[in-house]
């Protein structure tokens, strides 16, 4: 005789069918976890066991104090050629939106502090900025520049800032070099990103060079985990000559 399956994976098979209707796709917010449970018959602990894992999987988005609604298609980022973040959004053709901008000036943390090679009583101009698609975001941006650059505080933020340097300061930016790590959201970034404390996201680190090797910006984003795909092409050296692979 056929077993039957978990109470947890007959939840989980009701919501992936759930969700391929157009209406969900659509953004639709998913029935609340009481309704859903006294749908299906099983305690919210369960239902919640379900759908844990399909915000794991990214196919569903939960947002704090709202709900749970169908996750758009991830937006992805690729290392073969590194972009700006305005950059890459425009390329996926999303429009983005500045939820929160601060400046600030205080001393650096202690990767620009060696990166910029300065001291712990410089001060550091820091931009930090929510960032995302229309009514949902899903990046929170720390940036701290070297002091050698003019950057002043007073500038449009709104702009592209590799377009400000460039156009306003002839600085060109050539160099990132990247560091990528999961990690679960504290406090802070779970308030900003509207998602629960200790849910998984990303960690990017960028540390910013220009044309002539000038360390520029430090810069780290954390990211929504369902919400960013990270995709990196490497390219194997071949050699033409008799050495065994």
């Amino acid at each position: 005789m056929k077993q039957k399956l978990p109470l947890h994976k007959q939840a989980e098979l009701y919501l992936r069918n759930l969700i391929e209707q157009d209406e969900y796709k659509e953004g639709k917010m998913l029935p609340n976890e009481i309704e859903l449970s006294e749908q299906l018959k099983m305690s919210r602990n369960t239902l919640r066991q379900a759908i844990n894992t399909l915000v794991s999987e990214g196919l569903l988005i939960r947002k704090r104090g709202i709900g749970t609604q169908v996750a758009e298609k991830n937006i992805a980022s690729e290392a073969t050629n590194w972009l700006s973040f305005s950059q890459e959004m425009a390329l996926l053709g999303l429009e983005i939106e500045n939820f929160e901008l601060h400046i600030s000036k205080q001393a650096p943390s202690k990767e620009a502090k060696e990166f910029f090679q300065i001291t712990d009583d410089t001060r550091v101009l820091k931009l930090e900025r929510l960032r995302g698609k229309t009514n949902f975001p899903f990046v929170y941006f720390s940036s701290e520049f070297n002091p050698q650059i003019p950057l002043t505080g007073m500038e449009n933020f709104n702009r592209p800032l590799y377009e400000i340097l460039r156009n306003d300061y002839d600085i060109i930016v050539k160099t990132s070099r990247e560091e990528i790590s999961a990690a679960p959201a504290n406090d802070f970034i779970a308030s900003k990103l509207e998602i629960e404390t200790g849910d998984p996201i990303l960690i990017r680190k960028r540390a910013v060079s220009d044309k002539n090797g000038l360390p520029i910006e430090y810069n780290i984003g954390w990211y929504r985990a369902d919400s960013f795909t990270y995709k990196i092409e490497s390219v194997r050296n071949i050699t033409n000559n008799n050495n065994k692979l």
